[in-house]
């Protein structure tokens, strides 16, 4: 199983919702950055990713997006391969 790693807030329902699937589909340990609580995080997270908005999800090295774009890619048959290293 791959690594998964999130980029969350702790009031933030999305990201809430994106935990949900991810340990619906097996997944047991999420790498959590806090942005509220380290600014600094936040600035590295819009670097890499171009976005401002928590969630951002990372894969091994993939960068899924939102919780948005997970549920996409889920609902695609694409969460699971990617999770398993396909």
């Amino acid at each position: 199983m791959q690594a998964v790693k999130m980029y969350t807030t702790q009031v933030c329902p999305y990201c809430q919702r994106a935990k949900m699937l991810l340990k619906q589909r097996g997944v047991e340990a999420i790498e959590e950055i806090r942005v509220d609580l380290d600014p600094s995080q936040r600035e590295h997270m819009m670097t890499v990713t171009g976005r401002r908005t928590v969630p951002q999800i990372f894969i091994g090295e993939t960068h899924v997006g939102g919780c948005d774009d997970l549920i996409e890619l889920d609902q695609q048959g694409g969460l699971l391969p990617l999770l398993n290293g396909a």
